[in-house]
């Protein structure tokens, strides 16, 4: 394969999947399936090097420490301080038994 020619992640794949499918069927010569065997590896191949790139460019992605919109509220730590937030922090919450 050609530099020029290099197909995607996606027709890489595609070309081992059908290559794949040609092995099982079988009825091929034993020179077609030595051919075959061939270009099944070189798809291999592209598709573990296009994985390995992609990595790559990932790791490399600069990370941010800004926070993320809902980190950006603040969170009452307990239930009493919702409750008193509310206002209602001296009579039984609604719907609970008062022990």
């Amino acid at each position: 394969m050609t530099e020029s020619a290099t197909p995607s992640y996606e027709q890489a794949l595609a070309r081992l999947d059908e290559v794949l499918r040609s092995l099982e069927e079988g009825g091929l010569t034993l020179e077609e399936t030595i051919a075959a065997v061939a270009r099944g590896r070189e798809y291999l191949q592209l598709c573990q090097d296009k994985l390995e790139e992609a990595r790559r460019k990932i790791e490399s992605l600069p990370v941010t420490q800004e926070p993320l919109p809902e980190q950006d509220a603040p969170h009452p730590a307990s239930v009493a301080e919702l409750r008193e937030q509310a206002g209602g922090a001296n009579r039984p919450p609604q719907g609970e038994i008062p022990f």
